[in-house]
């Protein structure tokens, strides 16, 4: 892309060599069209300025594009090696070691729930390429949304911590809306993970489904380092993260957010982020 750079630039500095050097010569030959070369070299150098800047700036969003698919690379290798690491490291001490029952029971359950974070990474992978390639129809039913997300956040309470910290759950029983139960349970999964990941162990977490002024709303709240002000559009880009990816110590995909913009776009439902106090995000969802 360095390259790509270096030749465009140098293109556009011959050209401009070229119209210098032409307009100077005609200019010598016949002194009376000093006005028309004028006129006419400001008008190419005008549009080449504008064609330049237009071209660099799409070799600027094609780099960085490139950059944002090698991380994504990078962190799917990741999020797929850590949850295969401890289910085989779990079943190596199971069958290597003479454990008690409750032992071999737990080191189950930790496996199983790697399984279910490499089970989420798989369906998200593949709903993101589903939903840019529109062969994802989102067929809707009405269901009911307090047991869905009363039934995720359980799924995901933190259990890595010595503290008898839980997700708080704010969920009004028996909410029904219509819609598309497997695309809405990947937005909830994403927004729940994303505060566990981003709040660290121990952190407060809050989840809470109401019903205000007719509208179903959804709010998940963590205790995380906050999203900047310039920065609260940009995270529901595909493969955008927060900060520098050299020195990121969280790690992901880029893609659940995007995710969740999407289906929400298609269900109707606005979705915001605003600051948690004293710190941390408030991802708010309002169903019309």
């Amino acid at each position: 892309m360095k390259k790509s750079i270096v030749i465009f630039y140098f293109m556009l500095l011959y050209a401009l060599v070229q119209l210098i050097s032409w307009g100077t010569l005609v200019v010598k030959l016949q002194p009376a069209r000093m006005a028309m070369v004028m006129g006419e070299g400001s008008v190419f150098l005008f549009l080449l300025c504008i064609g330049a800047y237009f071209l660099h700036q799409s070799i600027k969003k094609e780099d960085r594009l490139r950059e944002q698919q090698q991380n994504f690379l990078l962190s799917v290798t990741h999020e797929l090696k850590s949850p295969l690491a401890a289910i085989k490291l779990s079943l190596q001490t199971i069958i290597k070691r003479d454990l008690d029952k409750a032992r071999q029971t737990s080191l189950l359950n930790n496996s199983l729930k790697d399984i279910e974070r490499l089970d989420d990474l798989v369906e998200n992978m593949l709903l993101a390429t589903k939903i840019e390639n529109r062969s994802y129809t989102f067929p809707k039913e009405e269901f009911d949304l307090s047991e869905m997300v009363t039934k995720i956040t359980d799924r995901l309470q933190i259990h890595s911590c010595n503290c008898e910290q839980v997700i708080k759950q704010q969920i009004k029983p028996g909410i029904k809306i219509t819609g598309d139960p497997f695309t809405l349970s990947s937005v909830v999964t994403n927004l729940v993970e994303n505060a566990v990941k981003y709040s660290g162990p121990c952190a407060d977490i809050g989840v809470e489904l109401a019903e205000k002024d007719g509208h179903t709303f959804l709010a998940v709240y963590d205790k995380g380092p906050g999203i900047p002000d310039a920065e609260k559009m940009l995270i529901f880009d595909k493969f955008y993260r927060v900060g520098d990816e050299n020195v990121r110590k969280s790690k992901g995909t880029g893609l659940g957010l995007f995710i969740v913009k999407e289906v929400l776009q298609k269900h109707d439902a606005d979705i915001s982020v605003r600051d948690n106090v004293p710190n941390g995000a408030i991802f708010e969802i309002t169903f019309s």
